[in-house]
Parts: C-alpha cells; sequence; structure tokens
C-alpha cells in the first residue's frame, strides 16, 4: 500500500542523492521502473554513487489520479520518513511535476523541509518537473517556489 523510502547503492566511496518524486510505483527493493533507472542516471552523471528517493505521497500507485480517490494517499509515517531523507543525502532534488499541487503537498512539503531543494528545471505552473520528462543530460538549479507559488 505505502511506500515510504527507496534506496539504491553502487558506491559507497560517493555521496548520496536524495529525488522527492509524486508517488510510487511499481519499483521495489529489487526492480527498478522508468523513473528509478532516469534517477539512477542523474546520478552516476553527477557523480554520486547511491540515490535515496521519497515521494510526496507514499501511496503506491501506476496511475496518479489513484491519489484522489484514496483516503490517506500522502502515508501516516511520511513526512518523518521525507524529513530523514533529506538529512541523511548530500543534495535533494525536488521532481513531482504538476501533480504536487493536490492537497498544496508540493508547498507544504517544501515548507516542511526547510532544505536546500534543486530541481531539474520547472513545470510552466512552477513545480519542479519530473525526472522522466527531462533530458537526459538536465542538470539540477536550485528550487524554491519563490514568487511563483504553488496552484
Amino acid at each position: 500500500m505505502y511506500r515510504y523510502r527507496l534506496s539504491r547503492t553502487w558506491d559507497r566511496d560517493n555521496p548520496t542523492l536524495g529525488f522527492i518524486m509524486l508517488n510510487p510505483s511499481t519499483a521495489d527493493e529489487s526492480e527498478d521502473d522508468n523513473t528509478i533507472r532516469r534517477c539512477l542516471g542523474y546520478a552516476k552523471d553527477w557523480g554520486y554513487g547511491s540515490i535515496l528517493v521519497g515521494n510526496l505521497f507514499a501511496y503506491r500507485a501506476t496511475d496518479r489520479s489513484q491519489l484522489r480517490e484514496y483516503n490517506n494517499p500522502i502515508g501516516p509515517k511520511n513526512d518523518e520518513h521525507l524529513r530523514s531523507i533529506c538529512e541523511e543525502v548530500d543534495m535533494t532534488v525536488a521532481a513531482w511535476g504538476t501533480d504536487g499541487a493536490l492537497y498544496n503537498r508540493g508547498p507544504e512539503v517544501v515548507e516542511m523541509l526547510d532544505a536546500d531543494l534543486y530541481a531539474l528545471n520547472r513545470t510552466k505552473e512552477g513545480h519542479p518537473n519530473h525526472p522522466l520528462y527531462q533530458p537526459k543530460d538536465a542538470e539540477p538549479e536550485p528550487f524554491d517556489y519563490g514568487s511563483t507559488g504553488g496552484d
């Protein structure tokens, strides 16, 4: 039902890159999905040795519209895991796309974390883009909602 975090390590001598995305899909402790493969590519290209992934919503769903239908898509322990992820990693990339506006969750999490966040560009609404929809050579840039605000 919920996945609070996912990690992959290939080189313990290098730093850890964090990603906070929208919600978990099919990836688990042994299988990667397309999104995790893309995150791994960025991390390796940027010199990291591991990734640690969390999500605005911990509810596992292959269709993001299911987040609106489920009673508690955030998950009872999600905020504590997101805070922990940000403390454990060397850089955190916000990457949830426009659906971060759902329940105002994106801006809420940015405020809660009070951490330096980065993004792979922004949507036209000002949300941090999802990794699958960015070029493979995208570079992280500082992110906050600032004057663009949430939806």
